[in-house]
């Protein structure tokens, strides 16, 4: 996933999670949660192959 695709399923899901207080609609409001979760699982997870991808480039010599 992109970071521009984390950064919108973050924002997306918390404008969601916000709605769905302010209505008192709980699916909402939980389908507002999960997709703000699905955002920051995102941009850890491409942390995580950025730092996975910096390992490898060192020990090839590349930087």
């Amino acid at each position: 996933m992109a970071d521009s695709d984390a950064t919108f399923d973050k924002l997306a899901g918390k404008a969601k999670e916000t709605l769905g207080k302010v209505t008192g609609d709980k699916e909402s409001e939980t389908e507002g949660k999960l997709q703000n979760l699905e955002g920051k699982v995102a941009e850890k997870v491409d942390d995580v192959k950025d730092s996975v991808q910096g390992v490898v480039n060192r020990l090839k010599g590349e930087e």
